[in-house]
């Protein structure tokens, strides 16, 4: 999962980041208006965090410009401006939650995981491949009832391939799912990922095989012993 947090104040975006980081999100951090255009519009994510003070404007202009967009990524709208009035408007301008400052990191992360419930995955609780089972709700995966442990990278990667099982992920929407804006992303990192999760799937029998599409990006689907 990737979320955008757009907040101007440093020590709080850090420790969103950091929040966010620990539940395996991947994260862009945007500081000001202009840096969160440039990032909502060039990646894809599933949750907006917004701030409605920004120093060069207000962060309900920039839901506005994705909805006229027709991107309709949700949006959860945090302030320090708490009355019923300016939560009804931060709703009729396109967000689709608000949370008032100060607010309780715990309760933020449960309404970010309520947003992110889209109705595909709600009708389609398990995606299964091979003897692997996703578990969307909880973002965990087994094969054959036992719980498979991964690093967190190789996890994302690894969601990223299964929820696009069958159909090549180009390489960039790979590094995009994996990667936040200001992580320092070496030229074979994602390489090394796909390598290692390769091995460690073919190593339990997990039934599925990835296959690198030269120049394009990487294909997972079931073991041809295993269909």
């Amino acid at each position: 999962m990737k979320i955008l947090v757009v907040e101007d104040d440093l020590d709080l975006a850090q420790a969103l980041a950091a929040a966010l980081h620990d539940q395996l999100m991947v994260v862009d951090t945007a500081l000001s208006l202009r840096e969160a255009r440039e990032l909502a519009f060039d990646a894809d994510h599933d949750v907006l965090v917004v701030d409605r003070n920004l120093p060069d404007g207000d962060g309900l202009s920039l839901i506005e410009e994705l909805r006229r967009a027709g991107r309709s990524t949700p949006a959860l709208v945090l302030t320090a401006i708490g009355e019923v009035a300016e939560r009804v408007r931060s709703l009729d301008r396109g967000a689709d939650d608000y949370l008032a400052k100060p607010f309780s990191i715990d309760e933020l992360m449960a309404r970010i995981r309520v947003l992110a419930r889209r109705p595909a995955v709600r009708a389609r609780p398990a995606t299964l491949a091979g003897r692997l089972r996703f578990d969307h709700e909880a973002r965990e995966f087994d094969v054959d009832g036992e719980a498979l442990v991964l690093p967190r990278r190789e996890l994302l990667v690894l969601e990223a391939l299964v929820l696009s099982k069958g159909r090549t992920v180009q390489r960039q929407r790979l590094v995009e799912r994996v990667y936040g804006d200001g992580d320092d992303i070496r030229s074979n990192s994602l390489d090394a990922h796909v390598s290692r999760l390769r091995a460690k799937l073919e190593r339990i029998g997990a039934g599925v095989e990835i296959h690198p599409v030269r120049g394009v990006g990487y294909l997972l689907q079931a073991a041809v012993r295993a269909a």
